[in-house]
């Protein structure tokens, strides 16, 4: 689905927003048509009803704000050896093999191994995750260290601070992934 399709924005949205313009299209219907085509013309705000039970369903089972900030501080405080151990709780949970790697001089903390019809190999860059603004620098460092070690992708971790637009451009051009926000917020809840 196309991320600002009409059905993607709805997703995204409260969902009593899809219910709101559900009952909208039905109103109208009754108004504007003559009675024996009410229910086929109305049937066309089924999939936006649809839509409204799959968004409520959705924020039912996400986590609250509250929760979520209370994990962030919670890993915000950690040192970084129980920050790479949530982590790694969190990714071995989903089936994936973390390992450690040394020494601590590298850009890349971890590796994750994705299993699947073909092993992929990801390096993790996550000791920097409590700095206060996130450069060019470290993601250079990050992709040298893809690029040598010969592993498919690498994810730099944010949880704090800024990214810089030049990061984010050379994260992109480079197929690397930097890992914060609600995807963040998801692992940090997993682990």
């Amino acid at each position: 689905m196309a991320p600002n399709s009409g059905f993607a924005m709805l997703l995204r949205s409260p969902w009593w927003v899809s219910f709101a313009i559900a009952g909208a299209i039905v109103l109208a219907c009754a108004a504007l048509l003559p009675a024996h085509l009410v229910p086929f013309a109305a049937a066309g705000a089924l999939p936006i009803a649809v839509i409204g039970c799959i968004a409520a369903w959705r924020q039912w089972r996400a986590p609250s704000r509250a929760r979520v900030d209370a994990a962030r501080a919670a890993a915000a405080a950690m040192p970084w050896r129980d920050f790479a151990a949530l982590l790694t709780r969190a990714w071995t949970a989903e089936g994936h093999a973390v390992e450690p790697l040394a020494p601590a001089s590298q850009p890349a903390d971890l590796r994750l191994l994705r299993r699947g019809d073909a092993e992929q190999s990801v390096l993790i860059a996550a000791r920097r995750y409590k700095a206060a603004s996130h450069g060019l620098e470290p993601l250079r460092a990050l992709h040298a260290q893809v690029q040598r070690l010969g592993a498919q992708a690498g994810t730099y971790v944010v949880l704090q601070g800024s990214v810089s637009d030049a990061a984010r451009q050379f994260a992109a051009a480079h197929a690397l992934t930097i890992l914060e926000g609600p995807a963040l917020d998801a692992l940090l809840l997993a682990g």
